[in-house]
């Protein structure tokens, strides 16, 4: 059942938090549409023709029922993300970002993302991608092998991969290369020509995801072969050695920059930062003096639209309770090469560092973490083991 947006008095009332300042702002815009859905695909995506105008004119009666939760706020960065967001035209894409500007304060050098798939990529393309204000495209590749591309249902081959890339690369300053590894059936050898191919376009960021069969997708349905842990944690060592040796630091657990080139949209995330979500299924994180709020907009595309053009799209909005405070902000700091400081980890939550005390402690014996007075950051240890460090931190 979808909810009105509540009075912005709501969540000004007191509350248990005491925040002293309120962190960046960044703005999601989901596109939900695919040519086809991938069998390991969980995000809220779904095949079919996107109505561009009617659903651009529904994220615009969203975003301005929200904009009262974030007046006065600058954005710092918008990234439009889905399902496929380049199946929606360059002309349709301009006029979104140019009623963005219209009701938002945008920073000077926003960086705006567009995600990209090489499937739906044809010549000058992301050129004018460019032209209607898109800053930074993240081509989603995963492979460029044929074979393994078919085995995990993409609708696009090493060719198509290679053109978007090409024209990526002579159109946007910055742009993302998005791989996968531990593939069906993937060697070895396989992954270094991936990445063979990969580093020649000297990507200035790359980001590389281990495959994990997701609840409710079709390979949890019918599970592919997957390579051994033993074969994933050589590929590991594989791409963090070659990557090194191309200079691309490894700044977050699965994400790999030059200098200058970190995802800031991310990064705004990983450091519990607000961003304000918009389109079917889209999550927003915003913060107050007294509390954390969670939004999640309605997932069907078609009831979403219906409801935001009636100052209705929400289907879920609640505070973050206080005790899980420490868990959520450790999901995405910890992911951090470079960790948190213990000043962030009080501004952004509101809570004493009393708060996550034992967690740390325990860390620290476990080899998980080091610390100094002021920054707390995860050992190699650490970021193998990641998601047990995180729990550390659970209520």
């Amino acid at each position: 059942m979808s909810q009105a947006l509540k009075d912005v008095t709501h969540y000004m009332r007191p509350g248990l938090l005491q925040l002293s300042s309120l962190p960046p702002l960044s703005l999601y815009v989901h596109l939900p549409w695919c040519l086809k859905k991938c069998p390991y695909c969980d995000f809220n995506s779904h095949e079919g023709t996107p109505p561009e105008d009617a659903y651009i004119d529904a994220l615009l009666a969203d975003l301005d029922a929200a904009l009262p939760l974030v007046w006065g706020r600058s954005v710092q960065t918008i990234f439009i993300g889905g399902g496929t967001p380049s199946l929606f035209s360059p002309e349709a894409i301009e006029r979104l970002l140019a009623q963005i500007r219209a009701r938002l304060r945008l920073v000077a050098g926003c960086e705006i993302t567009l995600e990209a798939n090489p499937g739906t990529f044809e010549k000058e393309r992301f050129r004018a991608y460019r032209a209607a204000g898109v800053t930074r495209l993240s081509v989603g590749v995963q492979s460029f092998n044929d074979t393994l591309l078919q085995r995990i249902g993409r609708v696009h081959d090493a060719a198509q991969a290679r053109a978007a890339l090409d024209e990526a690369a002579e159109v946007f300053d910055t742009f993302n290369l998005d791989l996968m590894y531990a593939l069906p059936g993937q060697s070895l050898q396989a992954l270094q020509s991936d990445l063979d191919t990969a580093l020649a376009y000297k990507p200035p960021h790359l980001s590389i995801y281990h495959l994990t069969i997701e609840p409710n997708t079709y390979f949890a349905k019918f599970p592919p072969q997957i390579p051994e842990d033993d074969l994933a944690y050589d590929m590991l060592d594989v791409i963090t050695e070659r990557t090194g040796q191309t200079g691309l630091q490894r700044y977050e657990i699965s994400a790999y920059a030059q200098t200058g080139h970190h995802a800031r949209h991310n990064l705004n995330y990983w450091q519990f930062g607000d961003y304000l979500g918009i389109g079917a299924g889209a999550h927003s994180k915003l913060s107050f003096a007294h509390r954390v709020v969670r939004q999640i907009r309605l997932r069907e595309p078609r009831l979403y639209m219906a409801g935001a053009m009636q100052g209705q799209a929400i289907a879920q909005d609640q505070d973050v309770a206080r005790e899980d405070l420490p868990f959520e902000y450790m999901l995405g700091a910890l992911r951090l090469r470079q960790g948190f400081t213990l000043t962030e980890f009080q501004e952004r939550t509101g809570l004493a560092i009393t708060a996550i005390a034992q967690g740390l402690e325990q860390a620290q014996a476990k080899g998980l973490i080091e610390r100094d007075l002021q920054r707390v950051w995860p050992t190699e240890r650490g970021f193998d083991f990641l998601s047990d460090l995180q729990a550390l931190f659970l209520a």
